[in-house]
C-alpha cells in the first residue's frame, strides 16, 4: 500500500451527522464526494452537502443502508474511489470489508481480519488475555446452553451482565440481579441479538457497582505504527447508550493513564489494527480511578460518535487520518507529539421526550436554533436543518453539541449555556434533561458512574418542578402576546399552559398605568398548573427578561433552559389520555416484535403487554390499570402506525 495515491473521490455509506462530518474534511482535503440515500432521505441534508448522491432503495436501513451489494454498486457507477462507512450500519461488518476490497475500491477502515478478532467478545477477549490485556470475569465458552449460562452465572455471582458476542452500542445486553430473573433477560437479549447482528450467542460478565465506562483511542498505519490519543470517560449513560462524553477522564492521574493507553496499544497490535479504534474499559471506580481495577470489555473497529472530544483536546483530525493512511501514509504524529490540550465535553441531542421515558419523537423540524454564543468554543455536529424531518426509520439524533475550554468547570458551564440555548419545536428533544445533567453536582463533582441517569431519572427529566425563572418567562411571554393597541388600562388573557402533561388554566392580567405602550408597566399575572395557583408581580425589567418564542397554529412555545413550554389558547384531548380509556396506542411508526396477552385475558397494571420495536429501540407498552383484555388489534411482525391502537382493556371494577 506505500505507492498508493490519495484518495480524490470518496462514497460516504452512512447518513446524517457523520455522513455531514465526513464530507466536511473530505472537501478541506479537495475529495468529491458521494452521498447514498433512502426514500425517506431524499432530501436530507447529506445528500444536499454532497457533490454527487445515489438512491440505495426503501426507507428500512435493511433494505437501503444495510445491503452492501448496493453500496458497491453505487461506487462503482459514480467511480469511487474509496468508500467511508463511518459508524454504525456495516462499518463493523468484516463481509463487507472484504467485498469492498475485492472491488478494487479502497476501504477506509481497518481490515477485515481485525475486525472479525475484535467483533466476537468472547473471542476478543481471549486474545486479548494472550496480549496482556485485563479483562472482566466471567463466561466465554462455546455451550450456550440456557442451563450451562446459568450455572456460569451463579459461578460468577450476581448482579452479572449478559452481553451478545457480536454486539454493541448497548443492544443485547441485560444487567441482571438475581437468579430469577435470568431465564426472561436471556431471552430478551438474544432475541435483540438475533434481530440486530444475526448472531444469539452471549457471554456472561461480572456486573461493577460501581463502574465508570473509559475508553481510548488508539490509531494504527500500514507501516506497523500504532498510537493513542488519550482517553474519554463515557460513563454518563442511559440503558447502556451514551449521552454526555468527556476527555479527559476527570480523575485521571498520569500513572494510571499511562497503564490503561499502554494496554489499549497492546490491544491494537495485537490484532494488527490499522486505522481509528476504540479500545473500551470498565473501572471499578469504587475507589478512584486505579490501573489494577480496569478491565478491557471490547473494541470498536471504526470511528466512534464521540471522536470530536478527542480532536478537540489533541487538535487532531481523526477522519484526515483515516483517509490518510487509507491512502498508505505513514501516521502523521509520532506518540511523543501528540499531548492533551484543554478539556472537551460532548452533548448528543436527540429527538426525545424524557418525560416520557425517553420515547423518540418524530415529525418535522418546524423550528429549531442550534445557538453557538459568543465567547464559547462550540462545534455543532448535524445531519439536519430546520424544516427536515426526524424519521422513524432511524437513530433520532438531531446534532451532538460539542464545547472545547480550558478547564472541565469551565466546559460544563459552557455546554449547558448552549444546551439551554437550544430552541426545537414541535419535536420534543433532550435538551433541558442534558442541561439538568450537566448542573447537577455529583457530574460536576466528576464522580458519576453509568448508574447514574437510573438513580436520578426522576429529578433530571421532570419538568414539572419548573423554576421561578421559567415560571416568570412563560408568563412574561404570555402577557407580551396579550398586549394590544386598545389603550386599556386592565386587560385579562386566558390561556392553557401545558407543561409536560399537566394541563391547567392561565388567566394573565396586566395594569398600565398610562395609555403609551412604552411607558414604566408593573405586571402581575396569576395561573394555575397541576392544581397549585401561583399570583406573581413581575420585576420592572420584564421586558428584558423575554425569552423566545414561535408561533403556533392553537398558541404559541415558549424556549427556556432547554424546555420547550407548549402554551396554547385552547386544548383538545389527543392521545395523551387515551389510556383512560383501556386504549394502548403506538406512540410512534414501528413493528410488532412480540404480543405477551390474548383476548380475553386478565392483566394487572403495569404488567407487559406488546413490545414494540422503533427507531433502532425496544419499547414494552404496559396495562395503565387492572383489567380484561377486551379487543387486540397487535400482530406480531405487523408494522403499525403512529397512534394506532394495539390493544383494548376494560377495567376491572367497570363492571
Amino acid at each position: 500500500m506505500t505507492d498508493m495515491k490519495p484518495i480524490r473521490s470518496l462514497l460516504i455509506a452512512n447518513r446524517g451527522e457523520i455522513a455531514c462530518r465526513i464530507m466536511r474534511t473530505a472537501r478541506a482535503m479537495g475529495i468529491r464526494t458521494i452521498a447514498v440515500y433512502s426514500d425517506a432521505d431524499a432530501k436530507a441534508l447529506h445528500v444536499r452537502q454532497a457533490d454527487e448522491a445515489v438512491h440505495i432503495g426503501p426507507s428500512p436501513a435493511r433494505e437501503s443502508y444495510l445491503v452492501g451489494e448496493k453500496i458497491i454498486a453505487a461506487a462503482k457507477a459514480t467511480g469511487a474511489e474509496a468508500i467511508h462507512p463511518g459508524y454504525g450500519f456495516l462499518s463493523e461488518n468484516a463481509d463487507f470489508a472484504a467485498s469492498v476490497i475485492d472491488a478494487g475500491i479502497i476501504w477506509v477502515g481497518p481490515n477485515p481480519d481485525s475486525i472479525r478478532a475484535m467483533g466476537l467478545k468472547d473471542a476478543a477477549k481471549e486474545r486479548m488475555i494472550a496480549a496482556g490485556v485485563p479483562v472482566t470475569p466471567g463466561y466465554l465458552g462455546a455451550d450456550q446452553s440456557p442451563e450451562r449460562l446459568a450455572a456460569e452465572a451463579a459461578a460468577v455471582g450476581y448482579p452479572v451482565l449478559i452481553k451478545a458476542v457480536a454486539g454493541g452500542g448497548g443492544k443485547g445486553m441485560r444487567r441482571v440481579d438475581a437468579p430469577a430473573d435470568f431465564a426472561d433477560a436471556l431471552i430478551s437479549c438474544q432475541r435483540e441479538a438475533a434481530s440486530s447482528f444475526g448472531n444469539t450467542d452471549v457471554l456472561i460478565e461480572k456486573y461493577i457497582l460501581s463502574p465508570r465506562h473509559i475508553e481510548v483511542q488508539v490509531f494504527g498505519d500500514t507501516h506497523g505504527n500504532v498510537v493513542h490519543l488519550f482517553e474519554r470517560d463515557c460513563s454518563l449513560q442511559r440503558r447502556h447508550q451514551k449521552v454526555i462524553e468527556e476527555a479527559p477522564a476527570p480523575g485521571m492521574d498520569a500513572a494510571t493513564r499511562e497503564a490503561i493507553c499502554a494496554a489499549a496499544v497492546r490491544a491494537a497490535k495485537a490484532v494488527d489494527y490499522v486505522g481509528a479504534g476504540t479500545i473500551e474499559f470498565i473501572a471499578d471506580a469504587s475507589e478512584g480511578l486505579r490501573a489494577d481495577r480496569i478491565w478491557f470489555m471490547e473494541m470498536n473497529t471504526r470511528l466512534q460518535v464521540e471522536h470530536p472530544v478527542t480532536e478537540e483536546i489533541t487538535g487532531v483530525d481523526l477522519v484526515e487520518w483515516q483517509l490518510r493512511v487509507a491512502s498508505g501514509e505513514v501516521l502523521p504524529k509520532r506518540q511523543e507529539e501528540l499531548s492533551i490540550n484543554g478539556w472537551a465535553m460532548e452533548a448528543r441531542l436527540y429527538a426525545e421526550d424524557p418525560a416520557k421515558g425517553f420515547l423518540p419523537s418524530t415529525g418535522r423540524l418546524d423550528h429549531l436554533v442550534l445557538p453557538e454564543p459568543p465567547g464559547i468554543s462550540v462545534r455543532i455536529e448535524n445531519g439536519v436543518q430546520e424544516d427536515d424531518a426526524v424519521s422513524p426509520f432511524y437513530d433520532p439524533m438531531i446534532a451532538k453539541i460539542v464545547v472545547h475550554s480550558d478547564a472541565r468547570h469551565d466546559a460544563i458551564l459552557d455546554l449547558a449555556q448552549v444546551c439551554g440555548s437550544i430552541e426545537i419545536s414541535p419535536v420534543r428533544t433532550n435538551a433541558a434533561f442534558l442541561r439538568r445533567t450537566l448542573l447537577h453536582p455529583e457530574f460536576q463533582a466528576g464522580s458519576v458512574t453509568t448508574g447514574f441517569i437510573a438513580a436520578h431519572e426522576t429529578e433530571l427529566t421532570s419538568s414539572l418542578r419548573l423554576s421561578q425563572s421559567m415560571l416568570d418567562d412563560a408568563a412574561t411571554a404570555m402577557v407580551l402576546r396579550s398586549i394590544t393597541n386598545s389603550g386599556t388600562t386592565y386587560n385579562t388573557t386566558n390561556y392553557e399552559l401545558r407543561i409536560e402533561r399537566q394541563i391547567g388554566p392561565v388567566d394573565v392580567w396586566r395594569h398600565v398605568p398610562g395609555l403609551r405602550m412604552n411607558a414604566p408597566e408593573r405586571l402581575h399575572v396569576a395561573f394555575s398548573t397541576g392544581g397549585e395557583v401561583c399570583e406573581r408581580t413581575l420585576p420592572d425589567d420584564w421586558r428584558e427578561r423575554f425569552v423566545s418564542t414561535e408561533t403556533t397554529s392553537d398558541g404559541f412555545v415558549v424556549f427556556d433552559e432547554g424546555e420547550a413550554l407548549q402554551i396554547k389558547t385552547r386544548y383538545e384531548a389527543n392521545a395523551v389520555g387515551a389510556a383512560a380509556d383501556g386504549a394502548i396506542l403506538s406512540p410512534m411508526p414501528g413493528r410488532i416484535i412480540a404480543v405477551e396477552v390474548s383476548e380475553g385475558d386478565a392483566v394487572t397494571k403495569g404488567q407487559k403487554l406488546v413490545t414494540l420495536e422503533a427507531m433502532k429501540m425496544e419499547h414494552s407498552l404496559t396495562a395503565p390499570f387492572d383489567g380484561t383484555v377486551a379487543e387486540l388489534s397487535a400482530v406480531e411482525g405487523g408494522q403499525v402506525s403512529e397512534g394506532a391502537v394495539l390493544v383494548r382493556l376494560t377495567a376491572a371494577d367497570a363492571a
